[in-house]
């Protein structure tokens, strides 16, 4: 019996990360959606030139849209090139997106995009988080928690 081989993880690149995200909500649940690009999108994804810092996902007319995202345009692309800032959908299950929309109703709640790569089949993704702000002194205690895990990890470097 011959082994199955894993394919090579070349495809597999992120493109676009929102870091801040994960500091300014509590992350309490994460989706993964295809998004529906053009051509010179694509294109210009695989010049990791994106961004998703200041996008969120909107729920409606039982869609999900991916809204404010940045790509930039593609030089080569002079006839067909896309708009910078235009609001592309996004592909999620009928179920996936009722759960969405349930859980935006709720006070506080909002989706906001995390990752945006490409996967093993070279496929372009979106991991979405489903979110709820945070106040101040909660920013304030991750931020002590995270000096403290620093903190922790350079003493047992250095006597360890």
């Amino acid at each position: 019996m011959a082994k199955k081989t894993k394919p090579s993880d070349s495809n597999n690149k992120l493109v676009a990360e929102n870091r801040r995200a994960r500091y300014d909500y509590a992350i309490q649940d994460t989706f993964e959606c295809g998004v529906v690009l053009m051509g010179s999108e694509v294109k210009s994804l695989r010049e990791n030139s994106a961004n998703i810092t200041e996008s969120y996902a909107d729920v409606e007319n039982g869609e999900l849209w991916l809204i404010n995202s940045s790509i930039a345009l593609y030089a080569q692309a002079k006839t067909f090139g896309h708009e910078e800032r235009r609001r592309r959908k996004l592909l999620a299950s009928k179920r996936e997106i009722a759960r969405m929309f349930q859980a935006i109703g709720r006070k506080g709640m909002t989706l906001v995009p995390l990752k945006l790569y490409f996967n093993d089949k070279g496929r372009a993704k979106l991991l979405i988080g489903l979110a709820k702000g945070k106040n101040q002194s909660d920013k304030r205690a991750t931020e002590k928690q995270r000096d403290w895990q620093k903190q922790k990890s350079r003493l047992l470097r250095d006597h360890g």
